[in-house]
C-alpha cells in the first residue's frame, strides 16, 4: 500500500490572496526605510506645493544625489507616495500625501517602526525567557518616533475635544489649577495644556531621564517654561497633591503595576480632581480588533508595551488593546468610584475617572 502524503490541499485562490498580501507586507517593509531618508533629508518637505518636479530639480533643492533620488521617487511611485507623469517624467506630491507626511508628520512612526527592528534581537530574547525589556532599553529612535507619532493627535484633540469632554475640568483649568502629566514623554501634552491654560501649572513627570531633559528643552523652545514642571518620577511616586487634574496618555497598559499607580493618583487628587485615561482605541473581544488599526497597535504591544510591563514589579501587561473592561477594573482596583468614557477617536479612547 502507497503512503499516504501529509502535504495538505490547498485552495488555490486563499494561496494566491495571501501571496499578494505577503507581497504587498514586503513592499511595505522595504518602503519603511525610504520615509525614514525622506524625512531625515528634507525631500517631502521640498515636494510640498511645489508642483511636478524632476528627479534633478528635487535633488538641487535638497543638496542629495540625483540618481539616487531617482530610484527613491519610483520606489515611491509605485507606493503611491508620489504620482508620476511619464510624459513629462516629472514627479509630484499630491496635496493629500502632503499634508499627512508634512503637516501630521506620518514619518514620526516610521522612526518608531525603526526602532524594533534594531530592537527585534532583544525582544526575540525575552520571547524565550518571559523577561521585559524597559522603555530605557531601547533604541533611541524609538522616543522621537513615539513623541512625532502621537503629537498631531493630541494637537488636535486634547484642547478642542478631550478636556471639554471631561466634567467641569476646563473651567478649573481656565480659573487656574494644578495638572500633573505622568508618562509625559519628550512632554508634547504637557506643553500643550500650557499653552492653552496660561492661568494653571503642569507638573510633567516620567522615569527616563532622557526623555525629561528633551522636554524641558521644548518647554523653553514653546515660551512655557515658567508653567510646566518637568521632573523624573515614576508613576507610583511621583511629587505634589492636591491635583485638580492627573492625565495618562497611552501609557497606563505600558505599567508594570497599573492598579498601584492608580492608588497613587487617588491619593494626590484634589478631593473633586479628576484624572483622564487617554489610551489606544480597541474593543474588549480580540475578534473585534482584528482590522487595520488593530494590527498596528498588537505588533506595537508586541515589541515595545508588552516588554515595558514585563521588565516592572507585578508585570501586569496588559497590552496596548486592553479594552475598556480591563481599564475599568484596573482604576475601580486602585479605589476609585467613578469610571466613564468620555470622548473617542478612531485610534484613541479617553476615560475619566474620580474618586
Amino acid at each position: 500500500m502507497a503512503a499516504q502524503s501529509s502535504t495538505p490541499i490547498l485552495n488555490s485562490d486563499k494561496l494566491n490572496a495571501f501571496l499578494s498580501k505577503a507581497v504587498q507586507d514586503m513592499g511595505a517593509a522595504m518602503h519603511a526605510a525610504l520615509i525614514l531618508i525622506g524625512d531625515k533629508l528634507g525631500l517631502y518637505k521640498a515636494m510640498a506645493g511645489s508642483g511636478p518636479l524632476t528627479p534633478a530639480e528635487l535633488a538641487a533643492r535638497t543638496g542629495t544625489d540625483e540618481r539616487y533620488v531617482r530610484e527613491w521617487l519610483n520606489a515611491h511611485a509605485a507606493s503611491g507616495y508620489v504620482e508620476y507623469d511619464p510624459t513629462t517624467q516629472t514627479y509630484v506630491l499630491p496635496p493629500e500625501q502632503s499634508f499627512v507626511l508634512t503637516s501630521q508628520d506620518l514619518p514620526g512612526a516610521f522612526h518608531m517602526i525603526a526602532s524594533v527592528f534594531k530592537d527585534e534581537p532583544g525582544i526575540t530574547d525575552v520571547f524565550r525567557t518571559g523577561r521585559g525589556v524597559g522603555w530605557h532599553e531601547h533604541d533611541r529612535s524609538l522616543f522621537e518616533g513615539c513623541e512625532r507619532f502621537f503629537r498631531p493627535n493630541y494637537a488636535a484633540h486634547l484642547i478642542s475635544e478631550w478636556i471639554p469632554s471631561l466634567g467641569g475640568v476646563e473651567q478649573k483649568l481656565r480659573a487656574g489649577g494644578r495638572i500633573a502629566d505622568v508618562g509625559c514623554g519628550h512632554g508634547s501634552s504637557s506643553i500643550l495644556m500650557a499653552e492653552a491654560y496660561p492661568n494653571s501649572h503642569v507638573f510633567g513627570f516620567d522615569y527616563h531621564r532622557e526623555s525629561i531633559e528633551r522636554a524641558k528643552e521644548a518647554a523653553a523652545q514653546a515660551g512655557v517654561a515658567e508653567r510646566v514642571t518637568f521632573a523624573v518620577a515614576p508613576s507610583k511616586s511621583f511629587p505634589g497633591d492636591n491635583y485638580d487634574l492627573v492625565t495618562f496618555f497611552d501609557c497606563l497598559h505600558d505599567m508594570g503595576d497599573p492598579v498601584g499607580a492608580a492608588q497613587h493618583v487617588r491619593e494626590v487628587l484634589a478631593e473633586d480632581g479628576t484624572w483622564m485615561i487617554v489610551e489606544p482605541f480597541a474593543q474588549d473581544r480580540v475578534e473585534l480588533n482584528l482590522n487595520p488599526v488593530g494590527r498596528i497597535y498588537y505588533s506595537a504591544s508586541t515589541m515595545i508595551c508588552t516588554p515595558a510591563s514585563r521588565s516592572q514589579e507585578v508585570g501586569l501587561a496588559l497590552g496596548a488593546q486592553a479594552g475598556e473592561a480591563k481599564l475599568r477594573e484596573v482604576v475601580l482596583a486602585g479605589g476609585f468610584g467613578q469610571f466613564r468614557r468620555a470622548s473617542e477617536t478612531p485610534f484613541n479612547l479617553v476615560f475619566e475617572a474620580k474618586r
